[in-house]
């Protein structure tokens, strides 16, 4: 019998090693890399289908000659997972949706499916439940049952078999921890079959122009489980979070070959299933009647669209020798460099105290423009003066103490606008030809002139 040939691939990177080492030379991780076997899968992976929409013959061309007519999109029930998706599902796609243990992976995909199966085919294939707990979901949110097709399968190969067969437009596979190949010699959930089970998956979608949905779990610290290969060989690569005390939900993209990353679309739990939150600033603006100090409003850029979200800071006389600084919702390490940009420029000085950093609503800000919203919010609960209520700001500081212009910032103020703020702070090179209707705009260029403005 042949030797079984095997590699040892890095979880976090896709670095593959002849042998196995404690820590991996490309991300310098550790207890990163695990052992896959590669020569049992081999006659899979020669596997071909037949039935692939729109295959051509493999022939050299130039960039003239190729059709950029784009496919048309398959739109899902919900317009907020369309948004995420780029405009819609694309044929021949294969999509992993990610998230936490009753975030509502499974009831979002039921919901949409069960929607679509009214106008074209499709197929739900569940490994980690039975056919009867997903009917008893369908009908306790109240969905159409009637069309969609539903299958209780584990084995990658069979499920490929059967919709060669069904013809579907949309595959779901809940989960990929589950499935399993009989060439593989692992558990189910083991980096070898998810590895192939993916990329299998994958390649059938392609080769038949069907759109594969495959759910993922995710680790303690929240990233997608499996090797990072996964995430390579996917088209798009979706997060859907929330918290277990909250009922809104957020879906993410972190990669999408078919539109821009970092969508965000927000969601609520109900008693009938996931619904569209379609104003979400209207969620993070949910202030009390009397704001405190250390409260301001910043217009975030998510995406394609503006969201305004609140953000709150405390500052307050610390005990101990080394003052707290946390930060939730945004980077530690921004808030420590806007500190000392707030104690060379304005001669505030806080190595006595304790800050409390807080986005609300669970909203991660991953880009710079909340800088200057995050400062004057600190000078606001340090002096122990309230900011006015229709203020909005936004802005990137630099080390220098200057503010620099950020993305989109007439849409921004437009945003604020239709919400009711009627005074914004924002960089001078962010200065709008011509105001929104009703609103003061302040145009700003260094941390002291934003100080004076307040």
């Amino acid at each position: 019998m042949a030797k079984t040939k095997t590699a040892f691939v890095c979880n976090e990177c896709g670095q593959e090693f002849p042998r196995w080492q404690g820590q991996c030379n490309a991300c310098h991780e550790w207890n990163t890399i695990t052992e896959v076997r590669l020569g049992l899968a081999k006659n899979t992976r020669s596997a071909s289908f037949s039935g692939y929409a729109g295959a051509v013959d493999n022939q050299v061309q130039t960039l003239d000659q190729i059709d950029l007519n784009e496919l048309p999109r398959i739109a899902s029930a919900f317009s907020e997972l369309d948004r995420v998706l780029g405009g819609g599902i694309v044929p021949g796609s294969a999509i992993l949706i990610g998230g936490h243990p009753g975030a509502g992976k499974s009831t979002l995909l039921l919901q949409t499916l069960c929607l679509l199966a009214e106008s074209m085919s499709a197929l739900y294939v569940t490994g980690e439940e039975s056919l009867q707990q997903v009917a008893m979901r369908a009908h306790r949110l109240g969905l159409p049952t009637g069309k969609l097709r539903m299958l209780s399968e584990t084995s990658v190969e069979q499920i490929c078999n059967i919709a060669d067969k069904e013809k579907p437009k949309v595959i779901v596979v809940d989960s990929i921890q589950v499935m399993h190949m009989s060439d593989v010699q692992s558990s189910p959930g083991s980096v070898s079959q998810v590895r192939e089970s993916a990329s299998f998956l994958t390649r059938f979608a392609k080769q038949n122009g069907i759109a594969v949905i495959m759910v993922g779990h995710v680790t303690k610290d929240g990233s997608l489980a499996g090797p990072k290969v996964l995430e390579h060989c996917i088209d798009c690569s979706i997060m859907f979070e929330g918290d277990s005390d909250s009922r809104y939900r957020t879906l993410r993209s972190h990669k999408n070959r078919f539109g821009a990353i970092n969508e965000l679309g927000v969601f609520a739990m109900t008693e009938k299933g996931l619904k569209e939150v379609a104003n979400p600033s209207a969620i993070f603006l949910s202030r009390g009647e009397d704001a405190g100090a250390g409260s301001l409003v910043m217009v975030i850029w998510e995406g394609t669209r503006p969201l305004l979200v609140e953000l709150q800071v405390l500052v307050d006389s610390s005990a101990m020798a080394n003052p707290r600084r946390v930060a939730v919702g945004m980077d530690a390490n921004r808030l420590a460099m806007l500190l000392a940009v707030m104690h060379k420029h304005a001669g505030l000085l806080m190595s006595d105290q304790d800050v409390f950093v807080n986005v609300v609503g669970g909203v991660k800000v991953t880009e710079t423009s909340a800088d200057l919203t995050v400062l004057l919010a600190m000078v606001s609960s340090f002096r122990e003066a309230p900011l006015a209520r229709d203020l909005v700001a936004f802005g990137e500081v630099g080390l220098s103490g200057e503010i620099r212009p950020v993305p989109n910032g007439q849409e921004r103020l437009v945003e604020a606008a239709k919400h009711g703020f009627k005074r914004a702070i924002v960089p001078k090179a962010n200065m709008p030809k011509k105001p929104p209707l009703g609103m003061e705009v302040i145009g700003v260029s260094k941390l002291s002139e934003a100080l004076d403005a307040l």
